[in-house]
């Protein structure tokens, strides 16, 4: 168990280092964000005065280094905009991000997989051509266009919720609608494509020929079976909280982590944008270890790989 977590802490760790260098390299190749934030009418000592002062006139390999060592001491950079620490810019966005993306988890899971379980009990039926008709629309549709559609019948055709904004509960309720029905029409795809993988293998075939109930081989048989690429996908969700909601964020004028790296894209501001996909990769490798830790929890032939490794060595 030691050794699978030191092995899955490394690979963590070289991922955010990964994420960092690649961020950061793509960064200073974008654009001059002196030029940008002093713009086009600058005098030329402005702007060569504000890259001394932000460190953009060194080499882009010391730059490099004394960016990595800020962060192991725990320093991401202050915004160039207004000069403030751009943890905190991204933290006081975080509730907005989480008020949208947790409510539409729970609507992924509490809708996908028992929509995906019950098209595969009802394998080509009419639950189950209806399921996927509404799964493969909901998977293809950009959440952007979803999120406009949505935006055009209930808020200005019918005047029912607002379009934008967070003055209050109901302006949650269309971004959150927009980010569920794509990962629940997801869910239900692949929560649907294992069972029926599941429910063709012996084991299934010998407990329903033993005369055990069909419920309990499908809770006690199948569904655990199953659960192993569910929690896949489920992990996979969880560790894009924040990187998910950049669209629909944006489409609604929701003010979270999303639309702030749009707009700190668009200005060059580095120490935020790094930041975010900082916080974004930690989130995603974080997510991937609890999934692996997972696996061996719902299957007891991983956790004992190891061991018979062992005996056969």
């Amino acid at each position: 168990m030691i050794r699978f977590l030191g092995s899955r802490l490394l690979r963590a760790a070289i991922t955010i280092v990964m994420v960092v260098t690649f961020a950061f390299v793509v960064l200073r190749l974008s654009g001059d964000p002196a030029q940008i934030i002093m713009g086009a009418d600058a005098p030329p000592e402005a702007v060569d005065a504000f890259r001394a002062a932000w460190g953009l006139d060194r080499p882009v390999w010391i730059q490099y280094f004394h960016y990595f060592g800020a962060i192991l001491q725990g320093d991401l950079g202050r915004s160039m905009r207004d000069g403030r620490d751009a943890i905190v810019l991204v933290a006081e966005r975080i509730p907005a991000t989480l008020a949208l993306t947790l409510p539409a988890l729970a609507i992924k899971v509490g809708l996908g997989i028992p929509a995906g379980i019950t098209a595969a009990l009802h394998r080509n039926s009419f639950i189950d051509r209806a399921v996927m008709m509404l799964a493969v629309a909901g998977f293809t549709v950009p959440s952007f266009v979803l999120g406009l559609l949505l935006v055009l019948v209930f808020a200005v055709q019918l005047g029912w919720l607002p379009s934008g904004g967070q003055d209050s509960w109901r302006h949650a309720i269309l971004p959150i609608i927009t980010l569920g029905i794509g990962g629940a029409a997801v869910l239900a795809r692949f929560t649907r494509s294992a069972m029926l993988e599941v429910l063709g293998q012996p084991y299934i075939r010998t407990a329903s020929a033993k005369g055990v109930p069909w419920r309990a081989v499908v809770w006690g048989h199948a569904l655990p079976n199953a659960a192993i690429p569910t929690v896949t996908i489920v992990g996979f969700m969880v560790g894009s909280l924040i990187a998910g909601a950049v669209v629909v964020e944006s489409v609604f004028s929701w003010p979270g982590v999303g639309r702030l790296l749009v707009v700190a894209v668009a200005n060059r501001d580095l120490a935020v944008v790094q930041c975010i996909l900082l916080l974004v990769a930690m989130t995603m490798v974080t997510s991937n270890l609890i999934v692996d830790l997972l696996y061996g929890l719902l299957d007891p032939r991983l956790r004992n790989q190891p061991k018979r490794a062992a005996g056969i060595a």
